[in-house]
C-alpha cells in the first residue's frame, strides 16, 4: 500500500511530464542541435559549426526583420500597457449597460486572428471601406497605400494588434483592480485628490505587478508577431519583403522540400535571445522600482 501511495503522484503527473518532454523540451534541444547543421526537411544534414551564425551577421533580411519586430514592440508596449488599464477603470464602474461595453471590448479577443486580419485587409485595401469613404468625403484625392507602403503596412498591423489585444488585457486589469482597496480612493477624494491624481497615486501602484505581467506578455507577443503581418501582406512580407517579422523569416526558410532547417533553427535561437532580453529588462526595472 505504501509503495502504491509513493507512486500515485507520479502517475498523475506523468501525462503532463510526457507532454512537456515531447512537445517542449525535445523540440528546444533539437532546434539547438540543428542550428549548427545545414539540415534540410528531407535530410539530416551535416555539422557546419558557426556557419549559420556567420551568415546571420551578414543577412540584411534578418536585420530588417529585427527592426520591424523591435518597432512593433516599442509601439505596442506602452499603448497596450496603459490603454487597457484606462478601459478597465471605466468599465469597472457599475453603470446601466456597462456589461454591453465589457462584451464589446472583449469580442475581438475571441475572434480568430486570421479572420480579423482578413477583415482589416478588406477595410484597408485601395478600394476598401476606409479609402473609399475618405475619397467620398473629399478628404483624400487618391487612396492611401496602407497595404503596399512599408511603414503604413507595419503600423496598420500594429493597430490591428492593439485593437485585438485591448479586451484581453482589460480583463486582466479588471481582476487586479478588485484588489485595490476602495478606502484609499475615498480617503484621497476627501483630501481633495482628483480622478487623475487618484489614478496615478493609487490605481497604478496597486496594479504594479499586473502591469509588469502585462508588459512581459505584450513584449513577447510583439516580438513573435506573425498572423497580422502575414495576412495583411498576403504572405509576401510587404514591398520587397521589408515588413517581415522574424517569425515570418523563420517560416520562409523552413518551408518546402528545399528549406534550410539549419538556418531557420539558428533564427529561432536569435528570436529566443531577443525575446528574453526585454523580459529580463522589465523584471530588473520592476525590482529596482520596488
Amino acid at each position: 500500500m505504501t509503495y502504491q501511495r509513493r507512486w500515485t503522484p507520479w502517475l498523475f503527473a506523468a501525462p503532463g511530464l510526457v507532454w512537456l518532454v515531447v512537445f517542449n523540451l525535445w523540440p528546444a534541444v533539437n532546434t539547438l542541435v540543428l542550428a549548427f547543421t545545414n539540415a534540410k526537411p528531407l535530410g539530416g544534414g551535416r555539422f557546419t559549426g558557426p556557419a549559420n551564425f556567420e551568415r546571420a551577421l551578414n543577412d540584411d533580411q534578418l536585420a530588417t526583420a529585427l527592426l520591424n519586430s523591435v518597432v512593433y514592440m516599442l509601439v505596442c508596449l506602452p499603448v497596450l500597457t496603459l490603454l487597457p488599464l484606462l478601459l478597465a477603470v471605466l468599465v469597472e464602474k457599475k453603470l446601466p449597460g456597462i456589461t454591453f461595453f465589457r462584451t464589446t471590448f472583449y469580442t475581438p479577443v475571441v475572434a480568430s486572428a486570421v479572420v480579423v486580419a482578413l477583415i482589416w485587409e478588406w477595410l484597408l485595401e485601395d478600394r476598401g471601406l476606409i479609402n473609399g469613404f475618405a475619397q467620398w468625403l473629399g478628404v483624400l484625392a487618391e487612396p492611401l497605400p496602407f497595404l503596399t507602403d512599408r511603414w503604413l503596412l507595419l503600423f496598420s498591423a500594429i493597430s490591428l494588434t492593439i485593437w485585438k489585444g485591448l479586451g484581453y488585457y482589460m480583463v486582466i486589469y479588471l481582476s487586479a483592480l478588485g484588489n485595490v482597496r476602495r478606502e484609499l480612493h475615498e480617503a484621497a477624494a476627501v483630501d481633495g485628490a482628483g480622478p487623475a491624481r487618484r489614478f496615478w497615486s493609487i490605481t497604478v501602484p496597486g496594479v504594479r505587478n499586473t502591469m509588469l505581467l502585462v508588459s512581459v506578455l505584450i513584449a513577447v507577443s510583439a516580438l513573435r508577431v506573425f498572423s497580422e503581418l502575414y495576412v495583411l501582406s498576403d504572405g509576401t512580407g510587404g514591398p520587397g519583403g521589408q515588413d517581415m517579422s522574424v517569425v515570418m523569416l523563420i517560416q520562409m526558410y523552413s518551408r518546402g522540400f528545399s528549406g534550410h532547417l539549419g538556418y531557420a533553427s539558428m533564427l529561432s535561437l536569435v528570436l529566443f535571445v531577443v525575446t528574453v532580453g526585454p523580459m529580463l529588462l522589465l523584471l530588473r526595472l520592476n525590482r529596482k522600482g520596488a
